[in-house]
């Protein structure tokens, strides 16, 4: 049985040709430096994914997309915890938006986009092979990434910048700034015009019909609705829309830029204490083609956009990254003994060691007073944190904000689509 073949009405973009994006279109930018924390501070990124029109390439990936930060907003969450280590600096949420667009031929774009207040280092994972081993071999294998990531930070790229801002966190103020890597998506708040060159992201072929053996797409997409564990209910229906063409071997459109998929979360569990982080599943079951009707798919997640202390599983559900949740306590407890150890010798070491475990502010009132057990006590007190804050503390709630650009295998099936409803 054949799926009826789509065909799409395509126009031939040429030099001259004009090409309005709608409102609504989704600018993914990341900046390259380290920018500084304060309102109206410059802002100069890239956009990480290209952006299409009519399946046609508008705006090329890379292209420079500047901006300013509109204010500061406080960080209270992060504050809080930061007290309770004894850092004392005021964090801040940047507020930025987008102005202006630098297109490759020179070309100046003014734009506008609404806030975005979501900023944060995002990387692409990818779904791991499937596990092998039992269930001490996956704890052992959790133990070996926490250790590499940890020695990832004295190793990787940047290290020496990594290492100055560890040195910075030990002290009870800081400077602030918007780290190097920092990504925004925000959406265009009115029609963007512009005059298009010659350069075309592919041959404007109408689809062809659907081979017999079903196909495999992989499909770029980005999230219609923002998605959370915390708020999220099974059941709930959701929307991606398709963000590049998939093209068929012969060069013609599969399936094209603008199509809807169409699903519903699976299943949600909000994040409990004892560190239990937030579950979210989710998938798509219909894919809709602009003008076309809906056809039914399969779907399974292969990658996401998310933050860095995010991971995601071989069966394509996202968690926190494995912490050594007990390593850092328990050097911490030993630490804070030492002072109690009345053996006469090299005391100042043992009231330093024990005191520092709040940092730099720890320190200098452990080794200045000069009395075991008020160092002791600083130490016992950030041992007490680390254990609150690795262990006894609510887990992370797992969600996806709105336009979080995902990596879809999509799989047409033979069966009419089916109407969406709560999961069995």
């Amino acid at each position: 049985m054949k799926i009826p073949a789509v065909f799409l009405a395509f126009w031939t973009l040429s030099a001259g040709a004009s090409v309005t994006l709608p409102t609504g279109t989704p600018l993914a930018v990341r900046i390259d430096g380290n920018l500084p924390m304060h309102a109206g501070a410059e802002i100069r990124g890239h956009l990480i994914y290209a952006i299409y029109e009519n399946n046609r390439i508008a705006i090329p990936e890379n292209t420079v997309v500047r901006g300013h930060v509109m204010e500061l907003t406080p960080d209270r969450s992060k504050r809080v915890h930061a007290r309770l280590r004894g850092d004392f600096t005021p964090f801040h949420v940047p507020i930025v938006e987008f102005s202006a667009i630098e297109m490759p031929d020179g070309t100046v774009l003014a734009v506008t986009t609404g806030a975005a207040t979501n900023g944060a280092p995002i990387y692409r994972v990818v779904a791991p092979p499937p596990k092998k081993g039992g269930f001490v071999r996956q704890q052992m294998d959790m133990v070996k990434q926490a250790a590499k990531d940890r020695v990832a930070v004295i190793t990787g790229p940047d290290k020496g910048d990594r290492l100055k801002q560890l040195l910075y966190s030990q002290l009870p103020y800081h400077p602030e700034r918007i780290v190097k890597g920092t990504a925004w998506t925000v959406e265009t708040s009115a029609p963007l015009e512009m005059i298009q060159g010659t350069t075309d992201a592919v041959t404007p072929l109408p689809a062809v019909e659907t081979p017999e053996k079903p196909p495999t797409w992989i499909v770029q997409a980005y999230l219609a609705d923002a998605i959370s564990s915390g708020e999220s209910k099974a059941g709930q229906p959701i929307r991606a829309i398709v963000a590049a063409p998939v093209l068929n071997p012969d060069g013609t459109v599969a399936v094209p830029q603008g199509s809807v998929l169409t699903g519903t979360i699976s299943q949600t569990r909000k994040a409990r204490s004892f560190g239990r982080a937030g579950e979210l599943r989710f998938n798509f079951r219909q894919l809709t083609v602009p003008g076309g009707t809906a056809q039914s798919v399969q779907t399974s997640i292969k990658g996401a956009d998310i933050a860095g202390d995010l991971a995601m599983t071989s069966e394509g559900e996202v968690k926190p990254k494995p912490k050594d949740k007990l390593v850092v306590p328990l050097i911490l407890l030993s630490l804070a003994a030492r002072p109690l150890d009345h053996d006469g010798h090299h005391q100042i070491a043992k009231n330093a060691g024990a005191s520092n475990a709040i940092g730099v502010l720890g320190f200098i009132i452990g080794t200045a007073a000069q009395k075991p057990y008020l160092a002791a006590g600083i130490g016992y007190y950030g041992a007490t944190i680390s254990l609150y804050e690795r262990i006894f503390r609510k887990g992370e709630e797992i969600s996806f904000p709105k336009d979080t650009r995902v990596v879809l295998q999509t799989t047409a099936r033979r069966s009419a689509a089916m109407p969406l409803g709560k999961p069995q």
